[in-house]
């Protein structure tokens, strides 16, 4: 029985560069998921006659908020929706299914990397027809209609019973169940020489991936256990629940500690590798040995040839200005087209969509391809295993060799928890005035060659974004200041330091950044405005 709410709106639903983040008591609030949704709704047009897709990282409260996205939809006259069995859909897959099935729009329900349970965060994704994240222009709309929602529609029914491979039929809309694995191994399958893998397992090669008890735990045990033939026990945390298990499910060497040890330890496997909450972040490790996720991006890049869906060559890459500008230098010795562009996966959909690149990552362990419109964190893992066994080599060697090659980018992000998010804002906003008086000054060993505003003029919509400060040195170090969060309760500064040699290839990376660490605090008075002698966190 179709059913229309009396609601009043909340102030604080603008969507971010990947959806809604909440926590979850406040996504528990009541009628707060259902203006959201219909916020979107009412924003394109109304959903009538219209094909979705629906799933999620099987976090807290994504149960309930399943069923009542899957009532409102058919309330609001959507023809059909196409569900992840249980929920699940990883974000990955997501965009796969949304992709092969032509559906006009898709909910992906995650917060990513962020921690779930009660106490932890809960998210919502709106995915576009082209499989990607929406525009501003769209998310603005969304974020009006939120503001003045009065109703929505609803049904007034049981939940629907996602557990079986179905297809169902809810007040006139169908709902196909489907089993999401599938279809996303399938795609792996094309893209990725499967028996040479499998050759290589056979041969001894061990590895070790973390799930960190997230969705991407059924994709890995099937893929790299049943499939390619990995030792039973390769794949770990591989059941998904609300809370992670406690963990945080961020692939990175504070929080996926364990396997981090493991990499680091005297009985280390050949290579370890973990997923995030959703399965599009990844980290790669060898033998005592990290590989940043800049670095990895360049050399995935530089073995395109080995991979067989781009042996007969890619239109280019992409990174955000904030990555290091390893990939650039592979770049141009390929000849490829190379874009740096602001933070945000939408930024690379518009130059996937048009031909211009194929591959593209973030320094935040994001890293991805054309074949779907989000980063993947199985497709990087599965890219690093095809070069191994192509090659023979190691994570370490290939990664060194690629060193000698092209040289080395020493990269680390240093954030500053800056409480006062108006102190933060002045200091970026002062810091920028002053750009202009930077250059050609020396502090250091370090010589300002240009220092400006990042803005980014997208080749394809025209639209112009300026996303954070770059100061440029003679000898092609860097340093980015960029704002994140920048919210009532403060702000996070994130300066990313890059230092470039071409010979001297030391191990401890924090001491190689050391003094460029020092420039950058002088630079962007972090000490005088803030307090703060070193930074909160270093990744």
């Amino acid at each position: 029985m179709l059913k229309i709410v009396q609601t009043k709106p909340y102030d604080d639903q603008k969507m971010g560069t990947a959806g809604l983040r909440k926590k979850s008591k406040v996504a528990m609030q009541e009628n707060y998921v259902e203006n959201f949704v219909q916020s979107i709704f009412d924003a394109i047009g109304g959903v009538e006659g219209k094909t979705f897709i629906l799933g999620g990282d099987g976090r807290f409260y994504n149960k309930i908020a399943l069923q009542k996205i899957l009532k409102m939809s058919a309330a609001n006259g959507m023809k059909k929706i196409i569900v992840g069995q249980n929920g699940y859909l990883s974000t990955p897959t997501s965009s796969r299914v949304l992709l092969k099935n032509k559906a006009d729009g898709g909910f992906v329900l995650t917060a990513s990397h962020n921690p779930g349970g009660p106490n932890g965060d809960f998210g919502i994704k709106y995915a576009i027809a082209s499989g990607g994240q929406c525009p501003t222009s769209l998310s603005d709309k969304i974020y009006e209609n939120s503001k003045k929602i009065s109703e929505y529609k609803t049904l007034d029914t049981a939940d629907v019973d996602l557990s079986t491979i179905s297809k169902q039929n809810l007040a006139g809309m169908e709902i196909e169940i489907i089993d999401s694995l599938n279809d996303y191994i399938n795609m792996m399958e094309e893209i990725f020489d499967f028996p040479a893998i499998k050759k290589l397992f056979a041969n001894g090669f061990r590895f070790v991936f973390d799930a960190m008890n997230a969705v991407t735990g059924p994709y890995a045990l099937k893929i790299f256990e049943e499939i390619l033939g990995a030792p039973k026990g390769t794949v770990r945390n591989y059941v998904p629940m609300e809370d992670f298990g406690g963990l945080h499910p961020d692939p990175n060497l504070i929080y996926a500690k364990s396997l981090v040890d493991l990499m680091y330890s005297d009985d280390a496997p050949d290579m370890g590798a973990a997923n995030d909450g959703d399965g599009d972040r990844n980290m790669i490790l060898g033998k005592k040995f990290f590989v940043t996720p800049s670095d990895s991006l360049a050399i995935l890049t530089d073995n395109y040839k080995l991979i067989p869906a781009y042996k007969n060559g890619i239109y280019g890459v992409a990174k955000s200005a904030a990555t290091s500008t390893a990939v650039g230098r592979v770049a141009q010795a390929l000849n490829i087209g190379y874009y740096e562009v602001p933070t945000g996966w939408k930024y690379f959909c518009n130059l996937m969509d048009s031909k211009r690149i194929t591959f593209c990552g973030e320094e935040s362990f994001g890293t991805g391809s054309s074949h779907i419109r989000e980063k993947d964190g199985i497709w990087a893992v599965l890219f690093w295993l095809n070069i191994i066994a192509v090659t023979g080599k190691s994570v370490e060697e290939i990664t060194r060799e690629h060193w000698q090659k092209y040289g080395r980018s020493y990269y680390m992000r240093n954030d500053y928890e800056i409480a006062d998010a108006e102190v933060a804002n002045l200091l970026m906003k002062d810091l920028e005035n002053r750009l202009p008086s930077l250059e050609g000054k020396t502090f250091g060993n370090y010589t300002v060659s240009e220092a400006k505003p990042f803005v980014y003029n997208d080749p394809v919509d025209g639209s112009s974004t300026k996303n954070g400060l770059i100061i440029y040195f003679t000898d092609k170090s860097r340093i980015v200041y960029r704002l994140s969060g920048t919210g009532s309760s403060g702000a996070t500064l994130r300066v990313y330091l890059e230092r470039y040699e071409t010979e001297k290839f030391a191990e401890n990376v924090e001491q190689m950044l050391e003094s460029l660490a020092d420039v950058s605090r002088q630079i962007g008075e972090i000490t005088e405005r803030t307090g703060k002698t070193k930074a909160d966190l270093l990744t």
